[in-house]
């Protein structure tokens, strides 16, 4: 059984790797096709270029700044979503009253939000409004749904037996919400990320992977706005992969 499973993660390495490497060669038929670095740098030259950005403290100080935004943002979502949307799930009154709203944030462009935002705040709080702005509904929208998915009969017989409240929630309602609360983390994660870059790079504050990409852009250094995109791109997959892992180590309550 143990070698079995040896078996299965070398293969799965071996495949990811055989993924990487085709994608790779893809992109360096486009540049060769292509024939100007800077529209497409050539993925050799663009990693050259990322190797350079790691060795460097202002790299791992430009991320760490970043990160702190989003992971801000996130965890404001997640505190507030959670907290009217139980209460929403729970009252169809206050459920009307925010879903409207609900409904004009996911349909308003985050550029126009951005554009609003930069107004209301400074450059390094833009970020954060965002990515707690975009984050919220999402949270709050399966939250609302957890409510709405527990069991009936179980409320009707904890209502029967005259049940503590508090034992009503942690036993009844948190069981039904955790899967959507942890899928919800997991989406808001990932989307973060790509507003909050975006935020950056109209905002531009200082010590920011987006304004690290817009200056990029404005000296046209291809390969350096290349390397600090994959970046981000690897950023968001490992925080999803991480809280992934760890949602599904430590829920108790897994489906």
């Amino acid at each position: 059984m143990r070698a079995s499973t040896i078996t299965d993660k070398i293969m799965k390495v071996l495949r990811l790797l055989l993924i990487t490497a085709f994608w790779v060669g893809v992109w360096q038929v486009v540049h060769l096709i292509i024939g100007r670095d800077i529209y497409v740098p050539s993925a050799f030259v663009v990693f050259d270029s990322l190797q350079d950005l790691v060795q460097t403290r202002e790299f791992w100080e430009i991320v760490y700044a970043s990160m702190v935004r989003v992971l801000i943002g996130v965890m404001i979502s997640f505190l507030l979503g959670v907290s009217f949307g139980i209460i929403a799930g729970l009252n169809k009154w206050v459920y009307a009253l925010f879903n409207p709203l609900m409904v004009v944030i996911k349909s308003t462009p985050v550029i126009s939000i951005i554009i609003v935002a930069l107004v209301w705040f400074t450059s390094s709080n833009v970020p954060v409004f965002i990515s707690f702005l975009m984050c919220f509904p999402i949270i709050w929208t399966n939250t609302v749904t957890g409510i709405q998915n527990v069991d009936q009969k179980l409320l009707q017989m904890a209502k029967v037996y005259q049940v503590h409240r508090r034992d009503v929630f942690l036993k009844i309602y948190l069981p039904s919400l955790t899967p959507f609360m942890n899928a919800a983390m997991i989406t808001a994660l990932g989307l973060a990320w790509k507003v909050s870059v975006a935020a950056e790079v109209l905002s531009h504050p200082r010590k920011a992977i987006g304004s690290e990409l817009y200056t990029s852009k404005a000296y046209l250094d291809s390969p350096t706005l290349f390397a600090w995109t994959l970046v981000v791109v690897m950023l968001s997959l490992i925080f999803e992969f991480v809280l992934a892992r760890l949602v599904k180590k430590w829920s108790p309550y897994r489906r």
